[in-house]
């Protein structure tokens, strides 16, 4: 089904202070930034003089926004942008964002990052009141629900704040209408959002990291349950429903987001490495070298070993230019993909005790084939530390896990789990060590959810990713 877990989307948006500026350039460049949160589809829509341009397909930012599609763009006031990774919906170009409607009052561009949980119960009752859908994304009926709730209110502020109050689960927006742009964070906070700058331009970005790379200023996250509204230049803000309570998705400190990222006062690099100092003082392991599975383990092998005194060493070449094994669509062509992505270094391996350290398992096929790998090149022993605790139930806020029966820690103990994988030893952080980490952030709360099985809010009993595909009305 997957390769490593992936996450709905990254988003990205720049408010110019001209009134025409060739945009369309920079907020590649801040998608690019973002790549890593989705690889399937992206787009982009600009603001021309009220008038809402867009463009999207299948496709990585570079394969989709060649040098043709962007001159063929129009200048604008205001863009913003999505790369995609399917939770909900297929890979299909008519999914790809931005959503891009005309309504009575005007126009409409939206872009997403989570999952609704509510999302089936909000379709039906909008398709029993005559709307008709074009995609299978619950962005979709976002966006349905916002143009309803326009219709009836003064203004697009006000009409997302009347819509906040109906969808319910994780959702990261950015929302641009004729005159304004808006950027929303759920009242859990489920996704990150941040705003900053680029010289007088207003920039919103799922992760920081983009603003670094294009000279930018971090101002602020986007806290959870606030609307930031810009228009004429000038930037408001409405923290509209602070008192809900937080739920900030752990996994975006633990694999997501990039390690050059600070998400809600944090440095994503440092918490991963102090992940793995935890993981060396909790399981300790006699061995000659601290190794990563690339790039997920990366920071907190680094941890690891400074923590242990154990040499941190590169066990595995990995090819660059290999494509997304988690799409591939039979597990024997997967297996040849890990093969050929990464290539052990022999010399480094061979008759070594080699401690292997990864953010996370899912299914546990690769890093299945990662053990056998090396052991085949020649490495004594091979023991998994894994930086987060055993993932054992379902993800309804983003992710790509929707059933319990694809994850390899569902209903197996550790044990069970070390032998299938071929492991001389495997140990999880421990769920008291993670919030112990997690007290460093400025988050009130996090959503352990994957590891507990408990939610900051109530869940669906079921939410598969093609549930729209299913529905018979």
């Amino acid at each position: 089904m997957f390769k490593k877990l992936k996450e709905e989307c990254g988003i990205f948006g720049i408010y110019s202070k001209e009134s025409k500026e060739d945009i369309i350039g920079q907020i590649c460049i801040g998608l690019s930034a973002l790549q890593h949160r989705g690889e399937e589809s992206c787009g982009v829509a600009i603001n021309e003089d009220g008038i809402i341009h867009f463009h999207k397909d299948i496709g990585l930012v570079s394969e989709v926004f060649t040098k043709e599609v962007q001159r063929s763009m129009p200048q604008g006031k205001m863009g913003i942008g999505h790369v995609r990774y399917s939770t909900t919906g297929d890979a299909k170009k008519e999914n790809a964002q931005p959503m891009v409607v005309r309504h009575k009052k005007g126009n409409l561009a939206i872009v997403h990052n989570g999952n609704l949980t509510n999302a089936v119960e909000l379709k039906r009752d909008l398709e029993e009141q005559g709307a008709i859908f074009t995609t299978t994304s619950d962005t979709e009926i976002i966006c349905h629900v916002i143009v309803r709730e326009r219709l009836k209110t003064g203004s697009i502020e006000q009409a997302v704040k009347n819509t906040m109050k109906i969808i319910k689960g994780a959702y990261s927006l950015l929302v641009m209408s004729p005159q304004k742009m808006m950027a929303v964070r759920d009242p859990q906070g489920f996704r990150p959002l941040c705003m900053g700058r680029i010289g007088d331009n207003i920039v919103f970005s799922s992760e920081s990291c983009a603003l670094d790379i294009m000279g930018g200023t971090f101002e602020r996250d986007i806290e959870p349950g606030e609307v930031v509204t810009v228009t004429n230049n000038e930037v408001t803000s409405d923290k509209f429903m602070p008192n809900e309570q937080k739920g900030m998705c752990v996994f975006e400190y633990i694999y997501f987001a990039r390690p050059d990222s600070t998400i809600d006062g944090i440095n994503v690099h440092i918490f991963r490495e102090n992940a793995g100092r935890c993981l060396a003082r909790q399981m300790p392991v006699d061995a000659d070298i601290v190794a990563s599975v690339p790039d997920s383990g990366n920071d907190a092998a680094l941890g690891y070993s400074k923590e242990s005194k154990i040499p941190y060493d590169i066990v595995f070449v990995k090819s660059k230019y290999i494509g997304r094994t988690f799409i591939q669509n039979s597990q024997s062509k997967r297996k040849k993909l890990v093969t050929l992505k990464l290539n052990p270094l022999r010399q480094t391996v061979k008759d070594k005790k080699i401690v292997l350290v990864d953010d996370s398992i899912v299914r546990g096929n690769t890093l299945t084939r990662i053990i056998k790998t090396l052991k085949e090149a020649g490495a004594k022993e091979v023991h998994i530390r894994i930086a987060s605790p055993a993932f054992i139930d379902v993800c309804y806020f983003g992710t790509d896990v929707d059933k319990k029966e694809n994850l390899i820690a569902n209903g197996k103990t550790v044990e069970e789990i070390r032998q299938e994988i071929g492991a001389d030893s495997l140990e999880y952080l421990s769920l008291d060590s993670l919030k112990e980490i997690t007290k460093e952030c400025k988050v009130d709360d996090f959503c352990y959810g994957c590891f507990t099985g408990k939610y900051p809010i109530e869940v669906p009993k079921e939410m598969n990713k093609d549930r729209f595909e299913k529905l018979q009305f």
